[in-house]
C-alpha cells in the first residue's frame, strides 16, 4: 500500500472512530519530505517521509495524522513567547501524544511519549525538560529559536487564512462539545477552549444536542468546506421531539416571554428535522401546537393568572405519546408536581430555585 493510500485509509478511520481528529486532520496541510526520517508538525504542516508512512501500519498514520492536526489546533508558535521554540515544540508533543494515548490511539515506535507527563500542560513540561537540560544545551539551539520567530513573522502575513482555520476549527470543538464527543483530557492541549463561562445557551443546545442522534456519512459530502478542498462527512440527523412549556402566568414579565419565544426559535432553526409540541400554560392549559420542520412559528400567548406547573404535567400524561424530554420556560414560581415524571425535565428560568426534581438552567436576562 502507498503512503497516499494509506493516508487515506487512516482519515476515514478518524473520522469515523475518532471524529474530532478526523475532522481536524481533514483539513491539515501536509507535506512529504526526504529529509525527515519520519513524520513532524510545525504547527501549520504535517511532514512526512514517504517511505516511513509505507513502512508502517495504517495505526502509527492515524496517530501521525493526529498529532498534526491537535499541533495546528493548539497555535503552539503564538503560544511560545520567549520560550526555546525547540524545546517548546518537543513539551507540546509529548502532551498531545499522552492525550492522544488516553484516546486510545496506537502509539508509533519513533514519537515522543513519556508517560510521567500524563495529564500535563505544555507549559508544565517545558519546564520540566528545560530544568533538565544543561543551560550550554539550551543556547546552543538559540539560533533555531530566532529561526521560528521569522517563521512566525512570516505567519502572520497568512493571517487571513489563519482566521478561517481557527473558525473551522471552534466549530468543529463546539459542535462535538454540544454533542459530548470531545477526546478524552482535551483540556490540556487546549485550555483556552475550557478557560471561558460558558454561555447558558451552548448549555441549552448540548442538553438538546444530547437527544438528538446524528450519525455521519460521506454520501453526500459536506458542501460547506469543498472549495477549500476538505472533504467533510455530512451530518444525517433522526428526527428531533421534544416539548416546549412557556409560563404564561401573570409574574412572567414581556422581557423574559421575548427571551422565551427567541429560543424557541433558535431551537426550531437548529435542527432541519425536528417535531416539537409546544403547551402554553399558567394554571391551565391556554393552547398546544405541534410544529414541524419549515413550519413558521406562530402562537399567542394567553394567560397570565397563577401558575400550577401539575397541570402540564397531566396534560402530556394524557396527551403526548412517549415524551423524552421536557424544556420548561418558567420564572420558577408555581406549584410543583409531588412526584416526577418519567421523562426528563429541564426547567429555564431566571433564577436558580430549586425544583422537586429534573435539572435547573439560569438563564441571563
Amino acid at each position: 500500500m502507498t503512503a497516499q493510500q494509506k493516508i487515506q485509509q487512516a482519515k476515514t478511520k478518524l473520522m469515523l472512530e475518532h471524529p474530532y481528529f478526523g475532522s481536524l486532520a481533514s483539513a491539515l496541510d501536509m507535506q512529504q519530505s526526504d529529509d525527515i526520517e519520519s513524520f513532524v508538525s510545525n504547527g501549520d504542516t504535517l511532514e512526512y517521509n514517504d517511505e516511513y508512512f509505507e513502512s508502517v501500519a495504517v495505526a502509527d498514520v492515524e496517530f501521525a495524522l493526529a498529532n498534526g492536526a491537535m499541533h495546528s489546533v493548539l497555535g503552539h508558535q503564538s503560544r511560545a513567547g520567549e520560550r526555546y521554540g525547540w524545546l517548546w515544540q518537543l513539551a507540546t508533543d509529548y502532551t498531545i501524544n499522552n492525550m492522544l494515548v488516553n484516546n486510545g490511539l496506537s502509539l508509533p515506535e519513533k514519537a515522543n511519549f513519556q508517560g510521567r507527563f500524563d495529564k500535563m500542560y505544555a507549559e508544565e513540561v517545558y519546564e520540566i525538560l528545560r530544568d533538565e537540560i544543561p543551560q550550554e544545551d539550551l543556547e546552543e539551539n538559540a539560533k533555531e529559536q530566532k529561526k521560528e520567530e521569522q517563521e512566525q513573522k512570516d505567519e502572520e502575513n497568512k493571517q487571513e487564512e489563519s482566521q478561517h482555520q481557527e473558525e473551522f476549527e471552534e466549530q468543529i470543538f463546539q459542535k462535538m462539545n454540544r454533542q459530548g464527543t470531545l477526546p478524552q483530557d482535551l483540556k490540556y492541549t487546549l485550555p483556552q477552549y475550557f478557560s471561558h463561562q460558558i454561555d447558558w445557551r451552548e448549555s441549552l443546545y448540548g442538553y438538546i444536542a444530547s437527544y438528538s442522534k446524528s450519525s455521519f456519512s460521506f454520501m453526500p459530502p459536506n458542501m460547506k468546506y469543498l472549495y477549500r478542498g476538505i472533504y467533510l462527512p455530512s451530518l444525517s440527523s433522526d428526527l428531533l421531539r421534544i416539548v416546549v412549556a412557556i409560563d404564561s402566568s401573570g409574574s412572567v414579565d414581556d422581557n423574559l416571554v421575548r427571551i422565551f419565544l427567541g429560543e424557541v426559535e433558535s431551537i426550531m432553526g437548529q435542527y432541519p428535522n425536528f417535531e416539537i409540541d409546544i403547551i402554553i400554560a399558567d394554571a391551565k392549559i391556554q393552547s398546544h401546537q405541534v410544529f414541524l420542520a419549515g413550519e413558521p412559528l406562530s402562537y399567542e400567548i394567553q394567560g397570565r393568572g397563577g401558575t400550577d406547573f401539575d397541570v402540564v404535567f397531566q396534560y402530556i400524561d394524557e396527551n403526548i405519546d412517549y415524551p423524552t424530554v421536557l424544556l420548561y420556560f418558567t420564572d420558577g414560581y408555581g406549584t410543583y408536581p409531588k412526584d416526577p415524571p418519567s421523562y426528563d425535565t429541564l426547567w429555564i428560568m431566571p433564577d436558580e430555585l430549586e425544583v422537586p426534581f429534573g435539572e435547573v438552567l439560569k438563564i441571563e436576562v
